[in-house]
Parts: structure tokens; C-alpha cells; sequence
């Protein structure tokens, strides 16, 4: 991955149009680089969950790099990352998948629910108000609690959603709008597969009780 880390270094100082076609080499040469490790990481985690099929490939899996700036402030062209969305069918699933982030510095492994329809955002409060023990026990565990903090927090919701009384015993659970978990991944630890794919089994058990509102 050395040489994804050192183009997406030279990009995030030169994210400009001209600069990238006279780069085009070292990005193709990068975006080779990146798919190759994504297919390794696809076969690994293959043999502990059987919802992803080692016929999947990086290909349906990575994102472009290239930015869609219409409704954005920021009109750089370029993402300064490379990501996957390791799920069920590939990237464009709303199923709860596994998500590998790259960026000098800034690389993490995630995955679980991102941005939920209103209608599966509904089915997994209802499976959490129906069914709490397995997802505290899932969050308590320690194989789980050695690379997650809990479910991460982003665009919380400040009061109780609709249906839900403020004193519900999994109210905070039930105040996500999104259902994900992060791990932040150093720059050698970006290239260790085995320790990328360790964390992503850890997760597992959180993406299985993801998808059980998914699947009904």
C-alpha cells in the first residue's frame, strides 16, 4: 500500500485536474494497488462470514475517486482516499457490510449501517426495542470492545425518536440515526491484512443483528 499512501499524499497538496492527468500513471498504478489488497481482504473475510461470497470482487466493492462537487462548497475534483464497501452484492447494498478506509494518516476499518432508508431505520430501532439482550451482549463483549468504543455517535439524535418514551432502557441505542462502528488504523497497520480482517470478525456479530430487519 506504500504506493496509495504516497499518491493519495501527493493529491491532497495537488487535488487539481491538471496535476492528476499528469500523474495518471501513479493513480492507476495506486488504484491496482488498492483493489489487489481489497480482493485479499474479500478472501479472508469470506471464510468467517458467508454472506460475503469470495467471488466478490474489489471491483464492485471500491469507490470512485473522483468527486461529485454539484452540491458541494469544496470543488476540488479528487477524494484525497480510497475506500471499499466490502458488502452483500458489492457497494451499492444496503445491507450491513464491512468498510475500508485509506488516507495518510487518517485510515480507519468501519462498517455496519450508514445513512439507513427511513423504513430500515425503523426495523432496527424495532428489532433493538424487541430484541435488546443480543445487541448488549454483542456490545459488551470483549473480543468486540478490543476494536470498538460502542456504536459511533455521528448525527445523534438530541431527543427520543418517534414511538420511543425518554426513559426506554436502550433510549441511547435507539437515538442513532446511523448504526456504524470505526476503528482507526495507523499507516502500517493499513497494510496488515490479518490485523484489518481481525477486527472485521470482531464485527461480525454486529452486522449479523444488523441485517436480521433487513431480511424480514
Amino acid at each position: 500500500m506504500q504506493t496509495v499512501l504516497k499518491f493519495l499524499k501527493q493529491l491532497s497538496t495537488n487535488n487539481n485536474k491538471d496535476w492528476f492527468e499528469a500523474n495518471k500513471a501513479l493513480y492507476l498504478q495506486a488504484k491496482q494497488e488498492f483493489e489487489e489488497h481489497v480482493d485479499k481482504i474479500i478472501i479472508g473475510i469470506a471464510k468467517f462470514d458467508k454472506k460475503i461470497q469470495p467471488s466478490l470482487t474489489a471491483k464492485q466493492c471500491v469507490f470512485r475517486i473522483y468527486k461529485d462537487v454539484r452540491f458541494s462548497k469544496d470543488k476540488s475534483p479528487y477524494k484525497t482516499n480510497m475506500g471499499a464497501s466490502i458488502n452483500p452484492g458489492g457497494k451499492k447494498s444496503l445491507i450491513a457490510g464491512y468498510y475500508l478506509h485509506c488516507e495518510p494518516g487518517k485510515s480507519f476499518l468501519a462498517g455496519g449501517v450508514y445513512m439507513p432508508t427511513p423504513e430500515l431505520l425503523q426495523a432496527i430501532r424495532q428489532e433493538i426495542d424487541y430484541h435488546p439482550k443480543p445487541i448488549s451482549k454483542i456490545l459488551s463483549s470483549p473480543s468486540f470492545k478490543k476494536y470498538f468504543n460502542g456504536i459511533d455517535g455521528d448525527d445523534k439524535l438530541k431527543t427520543s425518536p418517534k414511538g420511543y418514551e425518554s426513559n426506554h432502557p436502550q433510549i441511547e441505542l435507539l437515538k442513532n440515526r446511523h448504526f456504524t462502528v470505526s476503528h482507526e488504523l495507523n499507516d502500517k497497520q493499513i497494510n496488515d491484512i490479518k490485523f484489518i480482517n481481525s477486527g472485521f470478525k470482531a464485527m461480525m456479530p454486529f452486522l449479523e443483528y444488523l441485517r436480521v430487519p433487513a431480511e424480514k
